[in-house]
């Protein structure tokens, strides 16, 4: 029996199973999956569609190849990848998980990267956005705003770490020079590609907002159905007893790092989602600074919901997965080891431990409030957003069906 019949069989086994499960446990499937959904629908498909469509809008008028001319001096010698891969990386940052990955492939399938180029620009562009660390996670699970300049730190400098680290993914193996390698790096040039980038995409302001909404809302759809899929995953496990079973082995690993077995069921959880995982971790009877440390490791490596949204859009081209998830292990280890060397140093020093017991400014919680309202807004209000965008997307594709009959 040859390995690709083995992998049938255990793929055949596993959709049994997880249909038996969702025979034997309605109710409680039920109850993730609208989870799930709440989260998608409140959170999830409001903070990421505006970034999505306006990326679109960005690459459509030449915004990115301006851009990529002017960054490329600095992205090529750190990254190894073209300057284009800094407006990635900073959409990415902004927005949040998967919109680094969906821009990757937007950009290899514009042929602006090659496939080395991409595997590389990738696995450093995917991160959470600063509102999920301060609202959600700080705010929202610790109660401490103060922590998420920990995590914040830890988390961006750990994707630095590892967009450094991966700049050796490929070896000396040439990566043939795309066109705006080439290009020079004058501000007048840069310019000059914006319009010929423009002119070469052609379509028409109408016509490309639609299609900016079209493609960003199929990709928000693909993201919803993970999310769902994997909330109502990781509670199915739970009940057979598979996340216990698991955790038990992690305690064993937690047992040499000193950290206590309470958190090895939360790290479990947030191996699989990374909501729940950070939820779980807050209330794990531990001291803050182990919290911290799980949490942390928990956001860099984001969870396989996470991984695979970005394993659907990465299929669609011939960017390879597994550096990509490489590159999570690593960011989580970066990330866990940058909390404990700045727990000290940023936290603990500046939280009233020392001296006179006063907070300074950067730490206190009204000057994090912008995030913290944006947050319970986004809470508040994300539903009526989502309904908006898909009422607009069911309006576009009606009109479009229509035209081509």
């Amino acid at each position: 029996m040859n390995s690709s019949m083995v992998k049938t069989i255990v793929l055949a086994i596993l959709a049994t199973s997880l249909t038996a499960s969702l025979m034997i446990y309605p109710k409680e499937s039920f109850e993730a999956s609208l989870r799930g959904l709440t989260m998608w629908w409140e959170v999830v498909f409001p903070s990421l569609l505006p970034f999505f469509i306006v990326s679109e809008l960005l690459i459509g008028f030449g915004v990115v190849t301006f851009i990529g001319t002017l960054l490329n001096p600095f992205m090529r010698p750190v990254f190894r990848v073209p300057g284009v891969g800094g407006f990635v990386w900073a959409m990415g940052l902004a927005s949040g998980f998967p919109a680094g990955a969906k821009l990757t492939a937007r950009l290899r399938q514009e042929k602006k990267l090659s496939r080395l180029e991409a595997e590389r620009l990738v696995t450093f562009t995917n991160a959470s956005n600063p509102l999920f660390i301060f609202g959600a996670v700080a705010v929202g699970f610790f109660h401490n705003p103060a922590l998420g300049v920990v995590l914040a730190i830890a988390h961006y400098l750990g994707n630095f770490c590892v967009g450094f680290i991966m700049r050796f993914h490929g070896g000396k193996e040439t990566t043939p020079q795309t066109k705006e390698g080439q290009s020079p790096k004058s501000f007048k040039d840069a310019i000059k590609s914006l319009h010929e980038e423009r002119l070469k995409d052609g379509r028409p302001i109408g016509k490309l907002l639609g299609d900016a909404v079209q493609s960003s809302i199929n990709t928000l759809l693909m993201i919803g159905g993970f999310i769902i899929l994997f909330s109502v995953l990781n509670k199915l496990l739970s009940l057979i007893g598979v996340l216990t079973l698991l955790s038990s082995f992690i305690s064993i690993l937690f047992t040499f790092l000193a950290l206590p077995s309470e958190l090895s069921m939360p790290l479990i959880a947030g191996l699989f989602e990374i909501t729940l995982g950070s939820q779980l971790t807050s209330e794990a009877n531990a001291s803050l600074f182990q919290q911290v440390i799980i949490a942390s490791f928990i956001l860099a490596f984001s969870g396989f919901s996470v991984q695979a949204q970005v394993a659907s859009i990465l299929a669609e081209t011939d960017i390879r997965f597994k550096p990509y998830f490489i590159a999570r292990i690593l960011h989580g280890i970066f990330s866990s080891v940058i909390v404990i060397l700045l727990w000290k140093p940023l936290y603990l020093s500046q939280v009233g431990v020392d001296h006179d017991g006063t907070i300074p400014v950067f730490l206190q919680e009204q000057s994090w409030s912008w995030l913290i309202t944006g947050w319970n807004g986004l809470v508040q209000f994300g539903s009526f957003i989502t309904l908006f965008g898909l009422l607009i997307y069911i309006g576009i594709h009606t009109k479009r069906a229509l035209t081509v009959k």
